[in-house]
């Protein structure tokens, strides 16, 4: 698919609590004959060149439900620093992808040099600890019940000038509770093309795979 499309797709994965565990060892060993994942860790704890994504900064990135945001703001950086694309895009685990629709969707959008697409909510504030969804930061949003504008975390896009931007700017990006609405905090003061894509939100979608994809149209 690389040669055939221009399409780089790989499953991304922090690394477990407890380092080195099973967990971990089966990763590394399946990634050995596959290479189809991309493992965020920092340079100094990984043998395996090959078959990480490694930064020299940064410490392992924990494969936990609250690291989220984290997540995702280290594999935008680090795709950025490996790979020349046009767009990068993000995709939870149950979400199947029509690369050839995804592709053409996105050649529309070349003419744009920074650009953030996806089904764009608001999405409600909460702000009681107990909450599932619970906002730390709940007091910076406006009325304290609504978050900006900015794409659902189930599937978006980003041109490479955002990626790059992500990249030199890691270490001054914070995140919030959510990925999707840190991913949003970082394009609102920018220069940014925000496109509502409706192909992109969840009444358009089967279940299915699940990729981060560097994308050169």
């Amino acid at each position: 698919m690389e040669k055939e499309k221009g399409v780089v797709s790989r499953f991304v994965i922090g690394r477990s609590a407890d380092r080195e565990d099973n967990l971990d060892r089966s990763i590394d060993d399946e990634n050995r004959q596959t290479n189809d994942f991309i493992i965020l860790v920092s340079q100094q704890n990984t043998p395996y060149a090959s078959i990480t994504f490694r930064s020299r900064s940064e410490a392992d990135q924990v494969e936990a439900p609250g690291e989220l945001p984290k997540k995702v703001k280290m594999f935008f950086a680090l795709a950025a620093d490996k790979w020349d694309a046009d767009f990068y895009a993000k995709v939870n685990d149950d979400v199947y992808v029509n690369i050839d629709a995804l592709g053409a969707t996105l050649s529309s959008h070349l003419d744009k040099p920074r650009v953030y697409i996806g089904c764009m909510k608001s999405g409600q504030v909460f702000s009681e600890p107990s909450h599932k969804w619970y906002e730390p930061d709940w007091w910076k949003f406006g009325d304290k019940k609504s978050y900006f504008r900015h794409a659902s975390g189930e599937m978006y896009v980003i041109s490479g000038a955002l990626a790059k931007f992500i990249s030199i700017n890691r270490s001054l990006l914070r995140t919030y509770a959510h990925d999707d609405v840190s991913a949003g905090s970082w394009f609102i003061g920018l220069d940014v093309k925000h496109v509502d894509e409706g192909k992109f939100c969840c009444s358009s979608w089967s279940t299915g795979l699940s990729l981060f994809l560097p994308l050169s149209i």
